[in-house]
Order: structure tokens, then C-alpha cells, then sequence
């Protein structure tokens, strides 16, 4: 199973909406996360700098940084591009981090 790990940037006060939305995921996004071989999926929040810290377990080559071109990943991420820092097609700001450490 590989893992992937990336941060993100929320925006300041969007805790708890960033926290709604995700505990009211699309179920045609969740489909199309599974189908992808997304797995595991967290997300944890550094509330000091409000950095979003993603993990995934992926029993494909892919993950969710793979889905953009979809019309389901497009209409996503314009429905969160008002809370948290984005590119210019609405996709989140997302930098991959290095796994330098995996105790099994």
C-alpha cells in the first residue's frame, strides 16, 4: 500500500466550516476517491499556522492530486476555493512532503 502525505493552507476563522463541509462530503466525490484506490484519507489541522497536514493510503500508482480533471474534483474545489488557499483554477495550494520516517 503506498502512502501520500501533502499540506494545504487554511484560511483564517475556517475551521469549523472547512470541518462541515468535509463531514458532508459529496457521495459521487467519495465514489470516485474509492475508485481511485484512495483508501485512507485524513486530514489534521495546525491550528498555530492553520497548515492542513493529508495523508492518504493508495492502493494505486494515483490519489486525490490525480482527480483535477474531473468535473466532480472542478465543482469541489470551486466550493472550497473561498476558504482555503488556492491556484488559479480553484485547486487547492498543495505541497507533497517527503516521508522520512515509517515505523510499521
Amino acid at each position: 500500500m503506498k502512502r501520500l502525505a501533502f499540506k494545504m493552507h487554511l484560511n483564517e476563522g475556517q475551521k469549523e466550516e472547512y470541518k462541515k463541509r468535509h463531514s458532508e462530503l459529496w457521495p459521487e466525490l467519495k465514489q470516485l476517491l474509492k475508485e481511485a484506490g484512495v483508501n485512507e484519507y485524513s486530514i489534521f489541522i495546525d491550528e498555530e499556522t492553520n497548515t492542513l497536514f493529508a495523508f492518504q493510503k493508495l492502493s494505486s500508482n494515483g490519489g486525490s492530486q490525480d482527480l483535477g480533471q474531473t468535473e466532480i474534483v472542478k465543482k469541489w474545489w470551486k466550493f472550497m476555493a473561498d476558504i482555503m488557499k488556492t491556484n488559479t483554477d480553484n485547486s487547492p495550494v498543495s505541497i507533497p512532503l517527503e516521508e522520512v520516517f515509517y515505523l510499521e
